[in-house]
C-alpha cells in the first residue's frame, strides 16, 4: 500500500488543489491532504474552516484523508506510513521553493521521496494568494475554487467590509 501526503496550507483549497488531490488519488492507495502552517503566512481561514472546507470538496474521493499537523512534514508521513511526500508545481518560482525544500525534507529523513507534479495549465496561474486578493475585491471566483470555497470567502470579506 502506497500512501502519500499532500501538503500545504490550503488557505483556501483552490481547484488547482483540488486538481493535484484528484490526480494523486488515483496514483495511490492513499492520500492524506494535511494542513500546515506556514511562519510568514497570516491565515483567513481558521484550521476547522480549511478542514471543514477540503471535506467537503474532496468527500466524493475515498482514499483522501483530510488532516492537519504541526509537526514537520516528513514526521507526519512517518505517523501515518506515507513514502510519499506529494507538491504541487506551477512555475519555476514554485520549483525553485519546492527543490529546496525537498532537499531539506530529504536531510532529514531520506525514506520519504518528494513527488513534484505540475498542476494543469488552466490552473497555473490560481494560488490561494490570488484567489484571496481577487476575492477581497468582490470578484467572483466559482471557477478558481469549489463552490463551498467561494460562498465561505465571500461572506468573509461582506463581513470585513462592514
Amino acid at each position: 500500500m502506497v500512501k502519500a501526503v499532500y501538503s500545504g496550507t490550503f488557505d483556501p483549497v483552490t481547484n488547482g488543489h483540488l486538481d493535484i488531490i484528484e490526480r494523486a488519488s488515483k496514483m495511490f492507495d492513499e492520500v492524506y491532504v494535511t494542513i500546515f502552517g506556514h511562519p510568514t503566512k497570516t491565515a483567513l481561514l481558521t484550521i476547522e474552516e480549511r478542514i471543514d472546507l477540503l471535506n467537503i470538496a474532496t468527500k466524493h474521493l475515498d482514499n483522501v484523508h483530510v488532516d492537519a499537523s504541526t509537526s514537520l512534514a516528513v514526521d507526519y508521513c512517518r505517523k501515518v506510513g506515507a513514502t510519499i511526500l506529494l507538491r504541487g508545481i506551477r512555475n519555476t518560482s514554485d520549483y525553485e521553493y519546492e527543490s529546496n525544500m525537498a532537499y531539506a525534507n530529504r536531510y532529514l529523513d531520506s525514506s520519504v521521496e518528494t513527488l513534484f507534479m505540475v498542476t494543469s495549465p488552466e490552473f497555473a496561474f490560481v494560488s490561494s494568494s490570488r484567489v484571496k486578493e481577487i476575492a477581497s475585491f468582490h470578484r467572483d471566483v466559482n471557477d478558481l475554487v469549489p463552490a463551498c470555497v467561494a460562498g465561505v470567502l465571500k461572506k468573509k470579506y461582506e463581513e470585513k467590509s462592514l
